[in-house]
């Protein structure tokens, strides 16, 4: 049976800032309707790894696929028009504004005039959030008085107006509460179910293996293990995050 192929598939991707070799021979791919968890200690790569992804470094060497065909991606721009969002962790939202301004922010919707077309927005923003499921009150409450499970909702949900086909996120659920965590990792389910390719970084295990379907470790700048999450441990995976095991083996 022939593998599907993925939607972003890097493969070789190296990056070196001055004397620190970042990435080294990378390679990562998501396939539609499938959630990836990027995972690794501090340094490991992550970081530079999703900035490669997302356009705001351009890779030393290495090739970046979308949908089987190769591109070039030296800007965030780039990468948006090819379908990739990012959701970073600080999520740039404006707290004095409600959630459709957010949504909307940089890209309003304007009529003949030009004015700006609240209604069109709204009922956008209402019907993008209905899909989603999510627990925002209201479309015209100020994101100030959102929770952070929620604030990171409206996050999520605006990186889904250009109809991306893969999204990356970096560290959702990090200093969420319980309850504010399921609703995120619920959301994240969600955009699997949409046929989203879905790349999760977080530090967080028990919000990895809740979620995801495949964990990618990094440990030091190169690949240390590719685990399918049914079949996996988190000892295993911990071991590829320390460097006890090499490339999901144990060292020799």
């Amino acid at each position: 049976m022939t593998e599907p192929t993925p939607v972003l598939s890097l493969r070789g991707i190296s990056k070196r800032f001055g004397a620190v070799q970042a990435l080294d021979g990378v390679d990562f791919d998501v396939h539609a309707g499938e959630v990836v968890a990027l995972v690794g200690d501090n340094g490991a790569g992550k970081s530079t790894l999703v900035k490669v992804m997302s356009g705001i470094y351009s890779a030393d060497a290495g090739e970046c696929r979308f949908e089987d065909e190769p591109v070039d991606v030296r800007s965030p721009q780039d990468a948006t028009d090819l379908g990739i969002a990012t959701v970073y962790q600080d999520l740039a939202l404006a707290d004095n504004l409600d959630v459709v301004a957010n949504l909307f922010l940089g890209h309003e919707l304007v009529r003949v005039g030009p004015q700006l077309d609240e209604t069109r927005m709204e009922q956008r923003a209402k019907e993008l959030l209905g899909t989603l499921s999510t627990t925002i009150p209201s479309v015209r409450t100020e994101v100030a008085s959102l929770s952070g499970g929620q604030r990171q909702q409206v996050a999520i949900a605006r990186s889904l107006l250009g109809e991306p086909k893969v999204v990356l996120l970096d560290e959702p659920t990090a200093a969420l509460g319980v309850p504010q965590t399921k609703q995120v990792l619920d959301l994240v389910r969600r955009l699997r179910d949409r046929g989203l390719g879905v790349v999760v970084i977080s530090h967080n295990m028990a919000d990895v293996f809740a979620v995801a379907d495949r964990i990618q470790v990094l440990y030091l700048g190169r690949n240390n293990g590719d685990f399918a999450t049914a079949d996996t441990t988190r000892e295993e995976v911990v071991a590829a995050i320390t460097g006890l095991r090499s490339n999901g083996k144990e060292p020799s």
